[in-house]
């Protein structure tokens, strides 16, 4: 039961495993979930999941009284043992920075170490040369923007030196020119730390771009979790993602083409080319393709203007949320691709499970 001893699962010295649940009024949550001790764990679904809710009891913010939480080894909760937030070798980033505005930048980072003995000066410049804020020091909080405001957030929490990061929806409140001004520092986070973290969102191209692992939520509930690249591929789940329903695919930077401005990126099942962009040979790179861009034929045609055109074979199709429409997978080697048709276009083609089929795919965004 959730409350009661760990049982075995995994290698409890790694990873973290939480067991919570609890009844509110109008609200339940019922988890029981192994996450990975490294990289980047999004907790993905729409309002109203639970997301921040488990984000909070994991944090000791909520505290329910039918809970387990082993951290890599340290019990943090269970039966007998309840460990307090500012116990917890944790650093919170919320939606709103929250800066003290009497102080300077400088002040509110420092305004931590004083409260914590796992924080150092060292640490402090670390954080401060990640965020990209040192020119900002001496500045008070309402002159910055919101994506500085949220940077010096994220900043003061890296300063306590905490052995895991929680960040609840920390762009939910940045405009689309915010967000993009603060997304490459967190791919800084992801790349650069060596500590997990666990990032709540319901934005599908902040989790595409950001996340190694998937967690899905919905109604308080564990949907499905596992690697970015496989979650994104399914489509045997509840939560639909409507235009943002497609993959994820990892790629390395295989040829340029300077004479037409193009990029080839290989991938496990062959080759896409996009737009050419300022990358060495050998770069890892993330690529998206969203099933709106990938349309299906029954053989390559070479006199059209999509120069993307794979071979693969159909493995599953399932409705899309409009009834007219279905979603096809087709297996490329050892990736997948998504197309959304018209089910009378499916079925005009025989789109059926194992046939060979050439996925067009007419637009490859990097991420």
């Amino acid at each position: 039961m959730p409350g009661g001893p760990p049982h075995p699962k995994g290698d409890d010295l790694q990873n973290i495993v939480a067991r919570f649940k609890t009844v509110w009024p109008g609200f339940s949550l019922d988890v029981d979930v192994e996450l990975p001790g490294s990289g980047v764990t999004a907790l993905f679904g729409p309002s109203g999941s639970g997301k921040t809710t488990l984000l909070r009891c994991l944090a000791g913010l909520e505290r329910v009284a039918s809970g387990f939480l082993n951290f890599k080894g340290q019990i943090w909760q269970s039966e007998n043992t309840w460990l307090p937030t500012y116990r917890r070798p944790l650093g919170y980033v919320f939606q709103e920075a929250s800066l003290f505005p009497h102080l300077t930048v400088l002040g509110n980072l420092q305004y931590g170490l004083r409260r914590t003995k796992q924080a150092n000066g060292f640490i402090l410049q670390q954080s401060i040369e990640l965020l990209g804020i040192g020119h900002l020091l001496e500045r008070k909080p309402d002159s910055l923007s919101g994506g500085e405001r949220q940077r010096v957030g994220i900043a003061r929490a890296l300063a306590v030196n905490p052995q895991i990061l929680l960040m609840d929806e920390p762009l939910a409140a940045l405009d689309l020119k915010r967000k993009q001004e603060i997304l490459p520092y967190l791919e800084r986070l992801r790349d650069e730390l060596d500590i997990p973290i666990l990032y709540v969102s319901h934005a599908p191209d902040e989790v595409a771009r950001l996340a190694d692992h998937i967690v899905l939520m919905e109604n308080g509930r564990l949907v499905a979790q596992g690697p970015l690249v496989d979650v994104m591929a399914r489509l045997d789940l509840p939560i639909r993602l409507g235009e943002d329903a497609g993959v994820v695919l990892d790629a390395t930077v295989a040829e340029h083409d300077p004479a037409w401005q193009l990029m080839r990126l290989q991938f496990s099942g062959g080759s896409l080319w996009a737009r050419r962009l300022d990358l060495p040979i050998g770069r890892r790179v993330r690529v998206r393709v969203l099933a709106r861009d990938v349309s299906l034929a029954t053989r390559p045609y070479p006199d059209i203007s999509i120069q993307n055109q794979l071979a693969g074979v159909v493995d599953a199709i399932t409705d899309d949320e409009h009834p007219g429409l279905a979603l096809v997978r087709v297996k490329v080697g050892d990736s997948s691709l998504i197309a959304r048709l018209t089910k009378r276009a499916a079925a005009s083609l025989h789109i059926e499970p194992g046939i060979t089929v050439w996925a067009q795919v007419k637009s490859v965004a990097l991420i």
